[in-house]
């Protein structure tokens, strides 16, 4: 053994053990960026789910397995079980802490975030594997399917690079790993990648009078409205690193001013819903009205719409998308609208039912899908600029690579409109006919902080409210408390997340022997209304019923989709302009669970 050169003893072993084999295995993670998300005690925290497919498509995109079999096992704890030795961490920080707790945590049958098996282990951030050996582990007899992983730093706002390699049992194999080659952002195929981002140019006059407003040292803001892509998920930082802050720190430079002088920014994601909901938070999320119902003055020039994988979940299948596309294009200032079209790891989207809004108003359309599905299937140096693994954070969400490829695709637009001629902007809705329908392009949001419900004094013994300038009359009943456990989102360039729906109508639980539940009623006079409501994983949660006019109008479920997040619904749409009666009631057996009414969306 022997002592260094300046006489510090070595202490290594003085028999090392023989390298053990390793298994054979693969990566579900690889080279993927993280960073700790603020917590509210301090610590700073990367969730990465694993459950509703996500780790499926991780085993084919980065592990290369096709093996359905493999697949198969999975999809449950049992199945996983079954195929997976141990498990392989590896974190690499610069000057970030010492080490990083990995923990990979099981979804339960019973309470699908409590029962369930939580491993955890401590993870030296030096880039050396760590082996998390799976038949150490206390199993929990309700384990359910994998749900996330989670990396855990002692404080927010630190960043690594991790990789997560899962070692197989006896009798499984796994394809050899593929080099990557990093992506040339310079090259001409690139640049041909671009161009086959552009769908339709479109009538490029509103974005250039926004263009020429800006070179002109005028104030133009540009806004972004979508689901999770937008919010930047995938993205770290998700602030800085989002497509959305690429954009605009692209048109900042190509207009040659500085970030944030004249140009100014507004990020408007909400993860995992759709343009049935953006339109209702439009004017709140984005024409950021306040609390007494007044828009600022500074209104978006440029509007970047993107919902074209958030959009399965728009029970009109088209017409909330147009109805939005309208409600931004009828702004008194003319923005300029781009609709952006991202894309899933299973190459799909939904842009072929969206894109006949495109055409009927001749909007510019962006689709990543036409740009990067095709070469993903060639092989490097015979087209392949970008594989799957190198553009998506998971199945759903880019990485930072998939981020600039999408916000490059929206700049190379900008900077071709800029180069056409000057032409006048034609557009009329009025003569157009709303391809998709229009019936909620005047829908508002109606919550318990909106303008004008003033609290009424002639009913103290009950939460009753009315508003002078929409004519509506509530009666809380038993929904009388507020929800402060809400979804909550990174706006603009904030890493503290701000919470969705926070003016909301919460029913507790009841106990025991305290009687019949109130329901929230509701009289309006509108012709359509939507109403959103929470969903929810927790046990404790109950589901709602909803009646108009006496008639019973939906059944609300909050664990359909099984996270906490913002629902809407369709109550009625495009019946006579009168005062309709609204009735939620907790559904029957349900009245010791909580419901909460997040608000209403409503066409007067």
């Amino acid at each position: 053994m022997g002592t260094s050169g300046k006489g510090k003893e070595f202490n290594g072993p003085k028999a090392p053990k023989d390298a053990v084999k390793k298994r054979p295995g693969f990566y579900i993670m690889r080279g993927k960026e993280i960073m700790g998300s603020p917590q509210s005690d301090g610590r700073g925290i990367q969730f990465l789910y694993q459950n509703d497919g996500r780790m499926l498509s991780s085993a084919r995109i980065v592990g290369n397995i096709t093996d359905e079999n493999m697949i198969e096992l999975m999809k449950t704890v049992a199945g996983f079980r079954k195929l997976v030795h141990s498990i392989g961490v590896s974190v690499e920080t610069d000057g970030g802490p010492a080490e990083v707790d990995f923990v990979f945590q099981m979804y339960g049958k019973t309470d699908p975030y409590q029962s369930g098996t939580t491993i955890r282990q401590s993870i030296p951030t030096d880039g050396m594997e760590t082996m998390v050996m799976l038949g150490e582990q206390q199993w929990s007899e309700d384990d359910d399917e994998p749900g996330q992983i989670r990396f855990e730093f002692d404080r927010s706002g630190c960043t690594a690079t991790v990789a997560v390699k899962l070692y197989l049992q006896d009798g499984y194999d796994a394809p050899e790993e593929s080099e990557e080659n990093d992506v040339d952002f310079t090259s001409p195929l690139y640049g041909e990648m671009l161009e086959k981002s552009l769908m339709q140019s479109g009538n490029p006059a509103r974005l250039k009078k926004a263009l020429n407003k800006a070179r002109n040292g005028e104030d133009v803001t540009v806004a972004f409205i979508g689901g999770s892509i937008t919010q930047g998920a995938g993205a770290i930082p998700i602030n800085t690193k989002c497509y959305a802050r690429q954009i605009f720190e692209g048109l900042c430079n190509y207009l040659g001013k500085g970030t944030d002088e004249n140009i100014h920014y507004r990020k408007a994601g909400v993860g995992g819903t759709p343009s049935e909901l953006g339109m209702i938070r439009y004017e709140r999320d984005v024409l950021r009205m306040d609390s007494d119902g007044m828009i600022r003055e500074d209104k978006p020039d440029i509007v970047i719409v993107e919902f074209a994988v958030n959009d399965e979940g728009d029970e009109t299948k088209g017409e909330c998308y147009d109805s939005l596309v309208r409600k931004i294009l009828l702004q008194d200032n003319r923005p300029a609208v781009i609709l952006l079209f991202a894309v899933f790891a299973d190459d799909g989207n939904l842009q072929e039912r969206l894109s006949p809004v495109g055409r009927a108003y001749d909007l510019p359309m962006v689709s990543v899908k036409d740009a990067v599905v095709d070469q993903f299937y060639r092989k490097p140096g015979e087209g392949r600029l970008v594989s799957k693994n190198q553009f998506f954070y998971d199945s759903y969400h880019p990485t930072n690579t998939g981020h600039r490829i999408m916000a490059d695709c929206v700049l190379h637009y900008i900077r071709e409109a800029d180069k056409q001629p000057e032409c006048a902007d034609s557009l009329c809705l009025a003569q157009i006919v709303p391809p998709k329908g229009n019936a909620f392009e005047q829908v508002r949001l109606l919550d318990r902080n909106i303008y004008g419900l003033i609290k009424d004094g002639a009913h103290q013994d009950k939460e009753c409210f009315y508003a002078a300038n929409l004519q509506v009359q509530i009666d809380c009943g038993d929904f009388a408390d507020t929800d402060a456990e809400l979804q909550a989102v990174e706006m603009d360039m904030n890493l503290e997340p701000t919470k969705e729906f926070p003016y909301n109508w919460m029913y507790r639980g009841q106990k025991p022997g305290d009687g019949n539940v109130r329901p929230f009623t509701m009289d309006i006079v509108c012709t359509s209304l939507l109403l959103v409501f929470k969903d929810s994983a927790d046990i404790h949660t109950g589901c709602a019923r909803v009646w108009v006019d006496g008639e019973e109008v939906l059944y609300a479920d909050p664990h359909i989709n099984g996270w906490t997040h913002c629902n809407p619904v369709i109550c009625f749409k495009n019946r006579e302009r009168r005062s309709h009666h609204v009735e939620v009631h907790m559904a029957d057996g349900q009245a010791d669970r909580k419901f909460t009414i997040l608000g209403f969306g409503y066409v007067e």
